[in-house]
């Protein structure tokens, strides 16, 4: 149980799926706020980082172990009453309603784009195991933010700038939280 005496912490789980930005615009708001970053892709299990990089798309029963090392992330920052900004594609409500299970830090922050800019990114990208062919498999299974989770829609197309800049100003109006 946190100590109470600490302030309370806040998560922000950029989410989306792959090729929106996740990463950079993550990486910029931690940097701009002296928070941990936490790539979510770093906490999967080998053998989905090995599903996926085969090209085989993930299905519910391989993503609830990452999830829920995702949601310990979260858990410990909450515990330790510290900041963080984690990348977690976090597709379906299901599995937001997890990672905001007993964590009343998260706030999501969605970051969208269209199909066709995400098939160049991804055709351009290097380094990632991530194929481009899961991108469909990701987008059937998005389902957007709703009006009970806390948090926002950005759009990725524009400059990262102005997607970090959009998400601080709501950050600060909606948990206090400034640069």
């Amino acid at each position: 149980m946190p100590d109470a005496a600490l302030p309370p912490s806040t998560s922000v789980v950029v989410m989306g799926v792959s090729g929106t930005g996740k990463s950079t615009v993550g990486e910029q708001i931690a940097q701009r706020l002296g928070w941990e970053f936490v790539e979510g892709d770093d906490l999967h299990p080998e053998a989905n980082v090995e599903k996926m990089r085969s090209g085989t798309p993930l299905t519910d029963e391989d993503r609830w172990p990452w999830l829920r090392a995702v949601a310990a992330a979260i858990g410990e920052h909450e515990a330790a009453g510290t900041n963080m900004v984690i990348t977690c594609s976090a597709l379906k409500h299901e599995y937001r309603d997890l990672l905001r299970e007993g964590h009343d830090s998260v706030w999501f922050a969605h970051v969208d784009t269209r199909e066709e800019v995400l098939v160049e990114r991804l055709r351009k990208r290097t380094g990632h195991y991530m194929p481009g062919s899961l991108l469909e498999s990701q987008l059937a299974t998005l389902e957007p933010l709703t009006a009970d989770e806390p948090g926002h829609r950005y759009d990725g197309e524009g400059s990262i700038e102005e997607t970090v800049q959009t998400l601080l100003r709501e950050l600060a109006e909606e948990r206090g939280v400034t640069a």
